[in-house]
């Protein structure tokens, strides 16, 4: 992390010095109350260069996306929350359709790539997309090596004796990485199909994780051969020395839009508006990047880093985000993967 902090004093005393100095200061108010749900480097990284080019206080609440929507439907009545940054974007639909929300029009929409666009017409202007990036397997080559198995290339690979016990995959109640895995498998397989392949997966699921992020951990630390896990999260990994590889499976994949959401009844509307506004600038979506997360970012004129999934030479599903961004279909399908994957046996 020492390499991605020198990236950002560095980028932080740019956006300082074409600003003049401070932004929009605040002086000593209350504090912009930021429920982030990607991983904790960047959640530090966007909070102290915000608070620095604003003047505000920033306080940051780590949360997984489905953890972040419990937490927003929790306290609807009297919300605590400002801004809920990134996550997949199925759950930022959700919280829309619940009216957890605010609906806001960016300025800044024209903009930004086509499916971020998408995404907040889909949700009538109550969330945005600020990144994409499409969901694979991560696999650690030394553990595969070492026990002579050849690296998976499809998703039904996974189902192979050689990693009983040894494939990571999150919660879907909990995590967006693992409800976008599946969402994207009903969509490519029938959900008949697609919750077969589940039951016969779990056979080989040595640890259900909370977060996403947490399984390709597992697997960076040597611990599993394989994650379900967003493609983006493999550099990272391999930033901190781990042999970790990403691979998009033949059949095809999904891909989330990362999303950020302003919360209905905010106790600081307008420092939630500002720090929206500036969360979808080029300078601050680059901050990914310094905090060691490639996914491609929203805004056109944000620079792409090389080590970022290319989406045109990924096999991506039609996702239907409407349809599997909805409460009732996520509670139903988790429902029937409780109920049939996980359940103890009678």
């Amino acid at each position: 992390m020492m390499k991605a902090h020198r990236i950002f004093r560095g980028m932080a005393a740019l956006v300082l010095a074409g600003a003049g100095g401070p932004l929009w200061a605040q002086g000593a108010g209350e504090p912009l109350q930021l429920m982030c749900s990607v991983r904790e480097e960047w959640c530090s990284l966007i909070a102290t260069t915000f608070g620095r080019v604003s003047g505000a206080k920033v306080q940051v609440v780590r949360r997984g996306s489905g953890d972040a929507l419990a937490q927003l439907a929790a306290e609807r009545a009297s919300p605590r929350i400002d801004v809920w940054f990134g996550g997949t974007g199925d759950p930022h639909l959700q919280a829309a359709e619940l009216g957890l929300t605010q609906a806001y029009k960016s300025p800044s929409l024209p903009q930004l790539r086509l499916w971020a666009q998408a995404q907040a017409k889909q949700s009538n202007w109550h969330t945005v997309g600020v990144y994409m990036g499409p969901l694979g397997i991560a696999v650690n080559t030394d553990v595969l090596a070492r026990r002579g198995v050849a690296a998976p290339q499809c998703w039904h690979d996974l189902l192979q004796p050689a990693f009983r016990g040894q494939v990571v995959v999150s919660h879907p109640a909990s995590s967006g990485t693992a409800y976008t895995f599946v969402a994207t498998l009903v969509q490519l397989l029938g959900e008949d199909k697609a919750f077969g392949y589940f039951k016969a997966l779990h056979q080989n699921v040595g640890q259900y994780t909370r977060a996403g992020t947490a399984a390709v951990r597992v697997v960076g630390r040597g611990e599993a051969m394989a994650s379900v896990s967003f493609l983006q999260d493999v550099p990272a990994e391999r930033l901190q020395g781990a042999p970790v590889a990403g691979v998009v499976p033949c059949e095809g994949t999904g891909a989330e839009i990362g999303s950020m959401s302003m919360v209905r009844g905010a106790p600081h509307p307008e420092l939630a508006r500002r720090f929206y506004e500036w969360a979808l600038t080029p300078g601050a979506q680059q901050f990914g990047v310094a905090a060691g997360q490639f996914h491609v970012p929203s805004h056109r004129d944000t620079p792409m880093d090389p080590r970022m999934p290319s989406l045109p030479r990924t096999r991506l599903v039609n996702y239907d985000y409407v349809k599997y961004g909805s409460v009732a279909e996520r509670q139903r399908l988790i429902d029937r993967w409780e109920r049939e994957v996980t359940a103890p046996p009678h």
